[in-house]
């Protein structure tokens, strides 16, 4: 298993758990409706990507995949915290750069999960 991968997926774990309460309970009155289902999105894709960082911490060393699970962990952070900065920064100026991040981030985690599912399918270990 590799111990650094297990703690980036625990680490995002907490941080979803933890944004996902505040989501809950404090952030409603700070919040509109619109801004809270959006924060509630990157809470579920941080939680999604931990949980895979856990599993993926298991098969990182006998398929190779340092580099996936890298791009992984950039497109997540990518993604999840531009939604929590567009859901809580009103200048127009920061939105504008935040907002193009978020589907960059989503791309990167896509094309990472690609890459390492090619990866696994061409790979020579076939246990």
């Amino acid at each position: 298993m590799n111990k650094t991968t297990f703690l980036w997926g625990l680490r995002f774990i907490i941080v979803a758990i933890t944004f996902g309460a505040f989501g809950a309970h404090a952030f409603n009155d700070v919040l509109s409706e619109n801004q809270l289902k959006s924060f509630e999105v990157g809470v579920r894709y941080q939680m999604y990507v931990g949980i895979l960082l856990l599993v993926f911490a298991n098969y990182q060393n006998r398929f190779k995949l340092k580099r996936h699970i890298t791009l992984l962990i950039i497109g997540s952070c990518l993604f999840s915290i531009s939604i929590y900065g567009l859901c809580f920064i009103n200048q127009k100026e920061i939105r504008s750069v935040l907002g193009p991040i978020t589907p960059i981030g989503g791309v990167l985690m896509i094309s990472s999960l690609v890459w390492m599912f090619i990866t696994v399918l061409n790979s020579r270990n076939n246990n």
